[in-house]
């Protein structure tokens, strides 16, 4: 943002030459003039005509002529002052009609005046000549230069009337000096008008111009404060007027719109591989881009914050969102803007899209279509990024079920609502069952089980995870541990937990506080799109091996990870997906079965395979040399209780079948 600077008072005079500001002030004076003409010269004929009254008075043995001298030049002046209005004459012309009819207005006037019989009364009535002086002065706003032309003829024509009246030298002196003393005066004041006029004039020159800057100042000042300053966008702020404007349309006039949330793909990952700077240019790329696609539509587009994106439009149907949101997702990814860091076998930025849509007016909030677009966007993610999903309230992830589940997490813990389960682990050589793997369960108010695949989802979505996960932990040590029903107990770890800052410490403290070793606990960690290789994953991972708990790379063959978290953090166990022993049915699946076991055991990890479910399953397990197995065979998930009574039973099952 610039740095404010502090602003003088502006005077025209600096940037505007004397000469240029006369021009401007006559330009704009001639405006005036020309606006007054006509009522001007309409009111001094009125007056003009109505001193007939005084020639009856005065000199009624010549009234006749003088008044219709008066008519004749009065009538005459507005006539031509008329014409020259409608044919759009010069204001110059214009002028010089109004002049002449104050000098032919007096001249018609006094010569038939002067033939009175009543020479005395003729003389003192001439004073009134004095008027027409001050009405080319004062009255009428000439240039300064016609007032005084006008008003020294009209005094040239005074003296030469005073110099033939019949009268003392006195009174000629006395009348004289009058008349003198009159122009005198009335040019000095005329003069000083014309001053106080220009000075005026400067003056509102300067209230304009300061009005007209602190106009523009105060706009941009509103648009600086609407615009976000790196991609010169609308900001959050711009953007939700828009939507509020949206939305009032759409509840007043029926004017259906949607809300698209746009993230762009790993780009923290992005800023820590490349720099800031260029993080900021691939943020001005994309904008640029999506606000050039966005015209197309007729549509609004800002920045939501960080490396979120924001766009509404109004459309009439789902399926052009639909179509909005992919071409959005292709207009990012055709930008092809280097990232070579990501993990999920893309080597270009890519944009996740969420859209929602407009649908029923009764009862609906202004929020409610911004939270189905970002729940629309996080599904997105979550189904590989680089794609755009509409938001469907049928979907039971996207769904209002989702927000049901979003609040019946906030209370679970506290009503009871969640519990664990445990299933056993069996260590192939021995046959004991010498580990359990803790599984959460959800169960509704009246007491409806949740299945995990979805409250899972909206625990990470919402936050709930991080309590629920310090629950599970000190519910594990406290079931199984402390009591050393179980040698080993693994816990899924979701990595939103791992990202939290405190997370180590935070299992510290449940281990201090319930007596238990970090040795009797493993972290089973997800190969999904969510684990990023994150600096703060991997220092918390290496925090919780300080504290003896070991960590296992949980489904290993069906996420994104792949060798990159093989080679960068040391597992105590890879658990191998149970889709790749069912599919052993066939030499490929067999075939793929021992080159994912071979490549893990290269690695140095013990090696745990998921779903056996089979004693010819189990056979195979052991000709292959596994160390640990898992599945329905050896044991169904069961609480606590159950398990700590079955534990026996599991001692050397199936082996002699082997």
């Amino acid at each position: 943002m610039a740095d404010t600077v502090d602003v003088e008072p502006y005077d025209p005079r600096q940037e505007l030459g004397a000469d240029e500001l006369r021009i401007l002030y006559r330009r704009e004076a001639q405006a005036k003039r020309r606006a007054e003409a006509r009522p001007g010269l309409w009111i001094a004929v009125v007056i003009y005509l109505l001193f007939s009254a005084s020639d009856l008075l005065l000199i009624p043995d010549v009234a006749a002529y003088t008044i219709t001298a008066r008519f004749a030049v009065g009538l005459t002046a507005l006539l031509v002052l008329e014409a020259q209005l409608r044919r759009g004459a010069a204001t110059e012309w214009l002028d010089v009609t109004c002049a002449s009819a104050i000098i032919f207005g007096y001249i018609g006037w006094l010569l038939p005046a002067s033939m009175g019989a009543n020479k005395e009364s003729v003389a003192y009535y001439m004073v009134f000549g004095t008027i027409f002086m001050m009405s080319a002065n004062l009255f009428f706003t000439f240039r300064f230069k016609v007032s005084i032309i006008t008003s020294t003829i009209i005094l040239c024509v005074l003296y030469l009337a005073n110099y033939f009246v019949p009268a003392s030298l006195t009174y000629k002196m006395v009348f004289g000096t009058f008349y003198v003393s009159c122009f005198t005066f009335t040019s000095y004041v005329n003069w000083k008008l014309n001053e106080e006029r220009y000075n005026v004039f400067l003056n509102a020159l300067e209230a304009k111009i300061q009005h007209k800057e602190a106009t523009e100042r105060g706009k941009a000042l509103l648009r600086l404060s609407r615009t976000d300053p790196l991609t010169g966008l609308e900001n959050r702020r711009a953007i939700d007027e828009k939507l509020r404007d949206y939305w009032s349309d759409w509840q007043k006039l029926g004017s259906k719109f949607a809300a698209i949330l746009i993230d762009v793909d790993f780009f923290k990952k992005f800023n820590d591989c490349y720099g800031h700077q260029e993080g900021d240019r691939c943020l001005i790329h994309v904008a640029n881009a999506l606000s050039d696609l966005i015209k197309n539509y007729d549509g609004s587009i800002g920045r939501y914050g960080g490396e979120e994106f924001i766009v509404l439009a109004r459309m009439d149907k789902k399926s052009q969102v639909a179509e909005l949101a992919e071409a959005i997702c292709r207009t990012v990814e055709n930008l092809a803007l280097t990232h070579e860091l990501r993990r999920d076998g893309i080597s270009i930025v890519t944009a996740s899209v969420g859209a929602a849509f407009t649908r029923t007016q009764a009862g609906a909030k202004l929020e409610k279509i911004i939270h189905e677009a970002d729940r629309a966007l996080y599904l997105a993610k979550a189904s590989g990024r680089n794609c755009a999903r509409l938001f469907d309230p049928t979907d039971p992830q996207s769904s209002d079920e989702s927000e049901n589940l979003a609040a019946l997490l906030k209370i679970a813990i506290g009503q009871g609502l969640v519990s664990l389960v445990y299933q056993p682990i069996q260590d192939v050589v021995s046959g004991r069952v010498e580990a359990a793997e803790a599984l959460m369960r959800l169960k509704m108010l009246d007491g409806t089980l949740v299945p995990p695949s979805l409250f899972i989802p909206v625990a990470e979505r919402t936050g709930a995870i991080l309590e629920l996960g310090r629950w599970a932990i000190r519910t594990v040590c406290t079931e199984l541990l402390a009591d050393d029903h179980i040698r080993l107990v693994s816990v899924n770890v979701s990595p939103i937990q791992l990202k939290t800052p405190g997370f180590a410490a935070s299992v510290a403290t449940i281990l201090g506080e319930t007596g238990v070793t970090g040795n009797r606990l493993a972290f089973e960690i997800t190969e999904g799109l969510e684990m990023e290789m994150h600096s703060d994953i991997l220092r918390c991972i290496s925090d919780l091996k300080l504290l003896g708990i070991k960590i296992w790379l949980d489904d290993f063959g069906t996420g994104f990870a792949g060798l990159s978290w093989l080679r960068l953090i040391d597992f105590d166990t890879v658990k191998i997906d149970r889709s790749f022993l069912h599919d052993c049915g066939t030499p490929k699946g067999m075939a793929m079965l021992q080159d994912i076991i071979a490549l893990v055991r290269n690695r140095g990890h013990q090696i745990l395979v998921e779903g056996v479910e089979t004693d010819e399953q189990i056979a195979l397990m052991r000709e292959f040399g596994i160390d640990k197995i898992q599945g329905f065979r050896v044991g169904r998930p069961v609480p606590a209780a159950n398990f700590q009574a079955k534990k026996a039973i599991h001692k050397r099952p199936f082996l002699r079948s082997a």
